[in-house]
């Protein structure tokens, strides 16, 4: 049930430790595969009981390995490293001195792997300050211009996935117009309307509950006559999880 929508809509905290908690729901979801443990639970593993929060950390730890790890992971197109400097950035978080990393990256001195630390040090500097200044733009910006969180897999990280709120619901209007509770008039064939057409549909699902295709497929039913096409693109666009034996379907977190 992995899904990146969690990590962009986290803060920097949260990104750090992993997880969120939702004062409302009063509980704490893991950012990695969206997994909720709920306040006043007690959890239990291995004979030993644990509270809610510090049972977040222990599925990390033994799910994940660590926020670290998966984060480390992501693609260049997200982390802005390349694998070479995620090496680098791995072996010194480990603990390894620049020697050390020298010998395992095959690195001609030490010196070259401290200029490749320094360069990142600084490029964390610089991503602190873009970060404080998108931010106060979007404070600034109008509701309609803001663009809605639509990344599910990472081909969607370019300009034709890139929707407006103004825009999405001018799509969701032209292509439910019996109201958007009602059905799907037709699907589209281009990228921006099905995306928008689906991040509408997967709302009908209760996210961290299991399915069967029955199930699937009965709903998908009330929004469209060929529900078959709208769950394999629920699939393809990072939506909807599937076993491989099609036993149970999921809905990724959103």
């Amino acid at each position: 049930m992995n899904s990146l929508q969690l990590i962009w809509d986290a803060s920097l905290e949260e990104l750090k430790t992993g997880y969120r908690y939702d004062h409302n729901a009063e509980n704490y979801t893991c950012l990695i595969c969206g997994q909720q443990f709920t306040k006043g639970i007690v959890y239990e593993e291995d004979g030993v009981f644990y509270e809610a929060e510090k049972f977040t950390r222990l599925h990390i730890v033994n799910e994940h390995t660590s926020v670290f790890h998966y984060l480390l992971s992501l693609d260049k197109k997200y982390t802005g490293l390349t694998d070479k400097q995620k090496k680098v950035v791995q072996l010194y978080q480990e603990g390894l001195n620049d020697n050390e990393i020298m010998k395992e990256t095959g690195a001609g001195s030490a010196s070259t792997i401290r200029n490749y630390r320094f360069l990142l040090r600084e490029g964390m500097k610089a991503s602190k300050i873009y970060l404080a200044i998108m931010e106060l733009a979007e404070e600034k910006a109008r509701p309609e211009d803001k663009f809605i969180s639509t990344h599910r897999t990472p081909n969607m990280y370019d300009q034709r996935y890139a929707i407006t709120e103004q825009e999405n619901e001018k799509i969701l209007s032209t292509y439910f117009p019996d109201g958007l509770d009602g059905p799907l008039a037709e699907f589209p064939k281009k990228q921006k309307r099905k995306l928008a057409i689906l991040l509408h549909i997967v709302k009908r699902f209760e996210a961290n509950r299991p399915y069967t295709e029955k199930e699937i497929n009965d709903i998908l039913k009330n929004v469209y006559d060929d529900y078959v096409v709208l769950r394999r693109y629920l699939i393809d666009y990072g939506f909807l999880g599937r076993q491989d034996d099609g036993s149970t379907y999921w809905i990724r977190s959103n």
